[in-house]
This record gives structure tokens, sequence and C-alpha cells, in this order.
């Protein structure tokens, strides 16, 4: 059965405009990786159709258990987008979101342009800032469930994110690679894990960005926020909670839900 790609975004968009979850889209047709990362493409055209411009990417699959669980071999790459973010303290709008679950994240920041097909082009000297994050995933799929291309076609689960206050790289790059990272909702643990479950130091994601963007093509332009990967296992988010992440000595960050779940 064949059916073109940009047919197979706007099944997507419209899932994710009506919050409604839909079949996977292999259930349909075959879709190799590059196919795949077209679907996300021009579901993003899409959003930025919609003056939803993106603002940053994120990775996938950044943790050794995620990725044996999934049977893949390599991270994979979504974008962000204007829409999705949330002020640190400011709250989520849960009506337009299906099944979101939540993680605590590393995000960086490039304060120069980064050429992804530029040898020379290093997206580690590119990087000034890091904060903690909070990155909310909500897969358009029945049942949180997908292969490989459904999830990349599904620009990676992406749905929302928020930003802890940034600081200069130079000042905790020393310290990222092992610290201790806790996601509490309502007041209440729901997620222990180290820094270090992402590609075992989240440094490492920004080479990974910039190989996948290269492959992909995706720009990197100065102020693109990178979200590193979870560094913990995601939780279930609920309406009407109260969300804080904190990376030790980095700082924490706040977000909320509304009462309302699509």
């Amino acid at each position: 059965m064949t059916i073109p790609l940009q047919d197979l975004a706007a099944r997507l968009d419209d899932a994710v405009l009506n919050a409604t979850a839909i079949r996977q889209l292999t259930t349909d047709v075959e879709l190799t990786l590059e196919e795949a990362y077209a679907v996300q493409r021009a579901g993003v055209a899409l959003r930025a159709e919609r003056a939803d411009c993106p603002v940053g990417v994120k990775l996938g699959f950044t943790s050794k258990a995620k990725a044996a669980q999934m049977g893949v071999s390599d991270v994979i790459l979504g974008t962000l987008t204007e829409s999705m973010q949330v002020e640190d303290g400011g709250t989520l709008d849960c009506a337009r979101l299906i099944h979101p679950r939540i993680e605590p994240e590393v995000a960086f920041r490039l304060g120069r342009d980064v050429d992804p097909d530029d040898p020379a082009s290093d997206p580690l000297i590119a990087t000034t800032e890091v904060a903690p994050a909070v990155e909310v995933i909500d897969s358009r799929y029945r049942n949180f469930t997908f292969s490989l291309q459904d999830v990349v076609a599904d620009n990676a689960s992406a749905a929302g994110f928020a930003l802890g206050p940034w600081r200069t790289l130079h000042e905790v790059r020393d310290d990222l690679a092992n610290t201790a990272v806790v996601l509490e909702i309502d007041g209440h643990i729901a997620e222990t894990g180290s820094t270090a479950a992402i590609l075992g130091d989240p440094l490492r994601a920004l080479a990974a960005v910039k190989r996948l963007a290269r492959r992909h093509r995706l720009a990197l332009p100065a102020g693109t926020i990178i979200l590193a990967g979870a560094a913990t296992a995601a939780a279930p988010l609920q309406a009407g909670s109260v969300i804080r992440a904190t990376v030790a000595g980095l700082g924490q960050v706040t977000m909320r839900t509304d009462k309302r779940l699509g």
C-alpha cells in the first residue's frame, strides 16, 4: 500500500490538533527510517505554517535500557517548537494531550550557529549554556506503542518542555557527567536517577545531535535548545499536578498541569 509521506504527516498532525490517538502508521505502510524522518520534517513544516516555529531539538533513546527495549542501537532526533515551551513555573495545557508522560532532562543552548556539514563546527564549543529541564512526551499512537519508524515520524513523541534557569556551561561542565536527578510530582518523589543515564554523559548528546542533524537535514542555528535525553524513566502525567525536577549542582525547574486532560 502506497501512501504519500505528506498524507502521513497530515494524519499525525490531525492527531496532535484533535488530541486523538491513531493507529500506528506502519500498520498501513512500510516506512524506512529515512522516510520516517521525511514524515517528521513534513509535520514540522505544517506546524510552521501555523507560526509554530522550531526552537530546538530533542534526543530520544539515550538510555541503554530504553534503546535495548526498543531494539535500536542509535538515538533518534525530534524537533521542539514554540508552542511546546512552558515557562518555568508555568502551566501546561493538558487538553491538547492524549496520554502524556514526563521526564527530567538536561538542556543546552547554542551560542553560535553549528553547521552540521562542517567537520570543524564543534557543537561543544558552540554550546554556551545549560539548564535543568523537564520534557513532556505524548505518543499520538494508540496505547503509546510504536515501532522505531512510527516514533520517528511522530517527531520522537515531542509534546512539551520547560527549562529552569540557564547557567554558563563553563561553570558546571565538569559536574554534569554523573550527578543526581530527582523528579517530584505533587511533592512526592516519582523517579530518581543520574545524568550518567544520558549517553553516559549528557555532553555526548551534542555530538549526537550534530551527527543526526547532518544525516536528516536539520539546521542548528544560534539559540537552538537541545534536550539531551531522559535521566530517569518517564512518569505518567496527570491533570492538576505540580512537577519539579532537580539536577544536583544545576538547579530546579517546575511545571504545573491544568485540570483538563484531552
